[in-house]
């Protein structure tokens, strides 16, 4: 299989220092080795270009979203970058950074296939938007914006209006849902499967209710978006927003291994490790560790 490896190093969407350090962390550890372990062709595309901006102007561009301008520039170089690899045969894997790059991803993978389902595996549902987020961080709206809501700026990446349909979305071990996030939730009919429901039901059952519905669906690809912060708080110090009671290794693993297998993933997105906070490289081990697993189920 060839591999387009596009490094994302941006802070904005999360406006905390680190994060962008994430991409040439994983490269240093020997992400590229261990990909072609199994077999893959990979071409290292190198990272997305990121310019400085002034905290003191964040809300330049608007009052309630830091780092608008920024945030769509990367989302739109981003998004032409996985379309082309999808038009070249290539699997595209986006390393963050910050899980703003979401919109980018999705919005490429959106434009090449006919019919997009999109896997949102993270702590967090991310379907704010500038009049419902309390803290104005960007990576809180991506994949709301992706759904159509939200601003102009941002529900307009790449090329204009929806990226991505309702009904193929998917939201998987939410545990930390503002308000906002819950009545558009609700008014959507996503299927969201948050931590509750997941303990409630079972793991094994939701898993399998996600993977049965997606194969119902007549999509020709489907985007995964992981967020390391989705595994437990203990498990990832090295991540910006850490929420208790989230997945363990084992977990993690499972949900990985059942998505890939269904070989219907065609895109990946894997963020959120800041290396500033790791301790002793931690969650850069565990993060090396997950993509190794991730390549060998394949």
């Amino acid at each position: 299989m060839n591999i387009s490896l596009i490094g994302v190093p941006i802070k904005y969407g999360a406006d905390r220092e680190g994060v962008q350090y994430g991409p040439q962390k994983l490269r240093n550890m020997g992400i590229v080795e261990i990909i072609k372990k199994y077999k893959n062709e990979v071409y290292d595309l190198g990272n997305i270009y990121i310019p400085e901006v002034l905290d003191s102007e964040k809300y330049a561009h608007h009052e309630k979203i830091k780092y608008l301008k920024a945030i769509t520039d990367m989302s739109n170089n981003l998004a032409h970058l996985v379309y082309s690899a999808l038009c070249s045969n290539s699997f595209p894997l986006v390393l963050g950074g910050d899980h703003s790059l979401g919109l980018g991803s999705i919005s490429g993978a959106s434009k090449f296939f006919n019919e997009l389902a999109v896997i949102w595996i993270d702590a967090h549902a991310d379907i704010n938007t500038f009049e419902t987020s309390p803290s104005g961080n960007s990576h809180g709206m991506i994949l709301g914006a992706a759904l159509g809501e939200g601003h102009e700026d941002l529900t307009n990446v790449y090329f204009k209006g929806q990226k991505l349909r309702p009904e193929n979305t998917f939201i998987y071990g939410a545990r930390e849902l503002d308000k906002g996030e819950v009545e558009l939730s609700q008014r959507l009919n996503l299927n969201l499967y948050s931590m509750d429901r997941i303990r409630k039901i079972g793991f094994e059952e939701t898993l399998e209710d996600l993977v049965s519905k997606i194969k119902e669906l007549k999509v020709d690809g489907i985007h995964l978006s992981f967020d390391i912060d989705s595994l437990d708080k203990k498990l990832v110090p090295g991540t910006g927003t850490p929420v208790d009671g989230g997945f363990s290794i084992e977990e993690v693993k499972k949900i990985l291994k059942t998505l890939l297998e269904t070989n219907m993933i065609k895109s990946m997105d894997f963020v959120e490790l800041n290396p500033k906070l790791d301790k002793e490289d931690s969650t850069a081990k565990l993060c090396i560790e997950l993509i190794d697993w991730i390549f060998k189920h394949m």
